[in-house]
């Protein structure tokens, strides 16, 4: 007789108390210690170690499946029926189910389970049962204490976002990493210019800069993406994700997604009043001004033009008879004869119908036409010579003042996750063994933020804000100027802007702004 051993071991089972009689050596002597005492031959001994007992997917599992399937083997050894499965389901799809139809007996010599000997496939189901229960409690605990972290504004990724890196004193806690912070603040400052997202990932692989994925393995970091050896390639999928991650902002988001159930690999996404948003837990690597002008620049539905960029004024042009937002297109020469204009995009998509009218309008003018409304809105309220204008900034000050911020309100944070866990602890929520770690944890993280902010008190103080008005004065007149349209601004400025039809006869043609202010 041919009989396969199967061992197993998760993690779950080696942060228990019986590591020993439960590791992946002994569970192999007990079984060919076994199968040698009854004279069987042992056709092969799978292995699956860091698996749990309710994935279908473990590798040597399913190759032991195959095997049986092909009836290379009439007995299959287990220590236990949760080595096998703690998946109810499984229980009765092979102990019950395929096995005797493929002739394959099973047993599990701890549990005393045979499916050779009757009266034995009851105790076998209230096996399962227990199995599955005990994962069902265990799922829900680690749920729990997940969900505590994630409230206390921890971060319990397994590889750190891109642009930052785990502190190695506290892997809840996130470190700006200065060479993919450059970068991540490059695609903002490219996304304010107008850059479309395809532009920008063109740009990156056009300066060689490795995408995310390439960029944690090639410094040894754990990610759950394949990382291919010979690409690195960023598309715009990876910018949009990064350019409306909050997380850049200082705020820890978490909890946007979760598991259907401990069964199953489907995610569910979760509604928005349901994540878990803790601000001030890390330093911010985009400030909230230029993260809310960006979002609303991505809100506003825009398409690149033939040079990547989109134009400032897009998505904000509408046609003021049908509503429709008007396309952008051009007379069709090149060079310096190209002509840009704005049509009614029903007008152009209804074809020989022509549901509405062109309503066209030459992009250059109209863009010149706000600006010029916008330089009347500033001469008539403001007066350049009689403003009181705040010194230039200091880069190095103001990052001091914002870590500053970020890591007291971290403190607080961390002043509050000590007293609710306390609280956590009297009321029997956590084990002995949770509260000293996680206690040990919020005290070691409290005594660096205390120290940091020492530092950098001590490094404001020995500073002078430098003054120099006239530099602040004549980049506000350059600023004041506007020469060029900046497409933040326009997107700030204005809700949207109508055009209508041309008078054949006039020649006149209304154009009506509406303003944000």
């Amino acid at each position: 007789m041919l009989c396969a051993i199967y061992t197993r071991l998760s993690k779950e089972d080696e942060d228990k108390q019986q590591k020993e009689s439960e590791s992946i050596q002994n569970q192999k002597s007990l079984l060919i210690h076994y199968a040698v005492e009854r004279g069987w031959d042992i056709y092969h001994i799978y292995c699956d170690e860091d698996y749990s007992g309710a994935d279908s997917l473990r590798p040597d599992f399913n190759r032991m499946i195959q095997a049986a399937q092909e009836k290379k083997f009439q007995i299959l050894l287990c220590k236990s029926q949760s080595r096998f499965t703690r998946d109810m389901e499984l229980v009765e799809k092979y102990i019950h189910g395929l096995f005797p139809i493929w002739g394959i007996r099973f047993i599990a010599v701890a549990d005393n389970a045979d499916t050779e000997i009757k009266g034995n496939k009851k105790a076998r189901q209230i096996n399962g049962l227990i199995n599955e229960w005990y994962l069902e409690d265990l799922s829900e605990n680690i749920r729990m204490v997940f969900d505590m972290k994630r409230r206390q504004g921890q971060y319990i990724g397994g590889f750190p976002i891109y642009g930052y890196r785990k502190d190695p004193d506290n892997k809840g806690h996130l470190l700006v990493d200065p060479e993919a912070a450059e970068v991540v603040r490059q695609i903002f400052r490219w996304s304010l210019e107008g850059h479309g997202k395809q532009s920008i990932a063109h740009m990156l692989n056009d300066l060689g800069v490795v995408n995310p994925t390439r960029y944690k393995a090639e410094r040894g970091w754990d990610s759950n993406h394949f990382c291919k050896q010979d690409f690195g390639l960023w598309n715009k999928n990876t910018v949009w994700r990064i350019l409306r991650n909050e997380i850049y902002t200082g705020v820890m988001v978490q909890g946007r997604t979760k598991k259907a159930s401990y069964k199953s690999k489907a995610i569910i996404v979760m509604p928005r009043d349901r994540w878990f948003r803790v601000e001030g837990t890390h330093e911010a690597i985009i400030d909230r001004e230029t993260f809310e002008t960006v979002q609303r620049n991505l809100d506003i539905r825009s398409r690149e033009d033939g040079t990547g960029m989109v134009h400032p004024l897009a998505g904000l042009v509408k046609c003021m008879d049908c509503g429709s937002t008007m396309s952008k297109t051009s007379n069709g020469k090149k060079g310096k004869a190209q002509v840009y204009y704005l049509r009614c995009k029903l007008y152009a998509d209804s074809g020989t119908q022509k549901l509405c009218t062109r309503h066209s309008i030459r992009l250059d003018r109209l863009m010149e036409l706000v600006s010029q409304r916008i330089r009347d809105y500033i001469q008539a309220y403001y007066h350049l010579e009689e403003l009181e204008l705040p010194p230039p900034k200091d880069d190095h000050r103001e990052a001091l003042l914002q870590e500053q911020k970020t890591l007291s309100a971290q403190l607080e944070k961390r002043s509050t996750a000590l007293k609710n866990l306390y609280l956590d602890k009297v009321s029997g929520v956590l084990s002995e063994g949770q509260f000293v770690e996680l206690n040990q944890d919020f005290l070691a993280e409290k005594s660096r933020l205390e120290l940091r902010l020492a530092q950098i008190d001590q490094e404001l103080c020995g500073q002078e804000q430098p003054r120099n008005q006239e530099e602040v004065m004549t980049k506000a007149r350059e600023l004041l100027e506007l020469k060029t349209l900046p497409r933040e601004l326009a997107v700030m400025l204005i809700e949207k802007i109508e055009i209508g039809e041309q008078d054949p006869d006039t020649g006149q043609q209304e154009v009506k702004i509406h303003w944000k202010f």
